[in-house]
């Protein structure tokens, strides 16, 4: 039912400018576009609150159909508005889980983007927090 993740913080001492292309064309290619334009630093453009940001690994497949698999790296952002709609990390009854959160005039509920899952009813009598909002998936193919 719940959609194991593992928790870590960005280390934001650290720098790893590399190199990015201005653009890449994704229908005919343009020779004056093959320059290396500047640099990148992830942690600058993924990262936008730091004291609030944190990362997670997924864990299991019921969110595949909003495009998180198992492996994906969140990016999640705590200082995020957690409306409704929005895909959050939420911690309840002792364990965390990612999912879209559906606010309910008398409860919450968490759900998931696979149609093998279950809704999960939130309610007063459920230890829930929304941990934080998701603000970047980062995949790896």
């Amino acid at each position: 039912m719940f959609q194991v993740i593992t928790l870590s913080f960005p280390l934001l001492g650290s720098s790893c400018e590399l190199p990015i292309v201005s653009e890449i064309k994704a229908g005919f290619p343009s020779p004056a576009e093959d320059f290396q334009d500047q640099s990148i630093d992830l942690n600058k453009v993924l990262v936008h609150n730091p004291a609030s940001t944190f990362y997670a690994r997924v864990k299991g497949h019921s969110m595949k159909d909003a495009n998180i698999d198992d492996g994906d790296l969140l990016i999640i952002d705590k200082s995020v508005e957690p409306t409704s709609g929005k895909i959050a990390v939420c911690y309840i009854d002792g364990e965390f889980t990612v999912k879209r959160i559906k606010i309910e005039p008398y409860c919450c509920l968490l759900v998931p983007a696979n149609s093998d899952f279950n809704p999960i009813k939130v309610t007063a009598e459920n230890n829930f927090l929304i941990w934080g909002v998701v603000i970047h998936i980062i995949k790896t193919v």
